[in-house]
């Protein structure tokens, strides 16, 4: 099946279109209603080219809050208040962190330049945050992701101490559980997320999910166009 080639307009194809590896279509912007409109459709652009590639795997990784999985040892971490967590308070520099970690099997970063420019307008319009762990007053990790409705699309996160992206991750999920936040989708597997419970859903149900809950107050859903 030929992969599908955006054009001006926000809108892409059936995520059932997708290739077996999740790519579904190429090109287009990183405008922030793009993108908004790609997470409201179960799909996020992940490319460390100049071509903007945007997937939706199936099947696909998520957390569900009530599922989050605290070991003894970070029970432990958290006890002894070995980090300080905060929201918010230094999305630039945790996205600039992030940008330096490279994939396994990437040559470079897929943060571009032009994406990270794309997340800080959605910081700026309230839709990306970030959580931030701190140690002795130093950024020691976190994380950063988009929340749209009851849905955090979880984008990237990075450790500069050991355990640090896992205390801000358990805070985080910890805080948006309270706020009534259903589901955090962390895109592809990772050992590191499944230790903490996430697992593998449909991308069938992934996406009943967004129906139902990726909405913002007084907005309606995004239909299939």
């Amino acid at each position: 099946m030929p992969i599908y080639t955006l054009d001006t307009t926000p809108r892409f194809p059936d995520p059932s279109q997708a290739e077996a590896d999740g790519l579904l279509a190429m090109g287009g912007d990183l405008s922030p209603a793009r993108i908004l409109a790609a997470y409201k459709r179960g799909i996020f652009p992940w490319f460390d080219g100049t071509v903007p590639l945007w997937w939706s795997p199936d099947p696909r990784f998520v957390l569900f809050p009530a599922s989050l999985k605290v070991s003894d040892s970070m029970r432990s971490v958290i006890r002894k208040q070995t980090f300080t967590y905060t929201r918010n308070e230094a999305f630039d520099a945790v996205i600039t962190a992030c940008k330096s970690i490279k994939r396994e099997g990437q040559q470079g970063t897929w943060i571009t330049r032009g994406m990270q420019q794309a997340y800080t307008s959605l910081h700026t319009q309230g839709y990306a945050m970030s959580a931030e762990a701190w140690k002795d007053g130093q950024l020691a990790g976190g994380l950063y992701g988009v929340k749209i409705g009851r849905i955090f699309y979880g984008e990237s996160m990075f450790s500069r101490e050991s355990n640090a992206s896992k205390f801000a991750f358990i805070k985080l999920v910890e805080e948006l559980s309270a706020e009534g936040v259903v589901l955090i989708d962390c895109q592809v597997y990772t050992q590191h997320l499944e230790s903490l419970g996430a697992k593998m859903i449909p991308r069938k149900v992934f996406l009943n999910y967004l129906k139902e809950f990726a909405v913002e107050d007084g907005q309606p859903s995004q239909s299939t166009p």
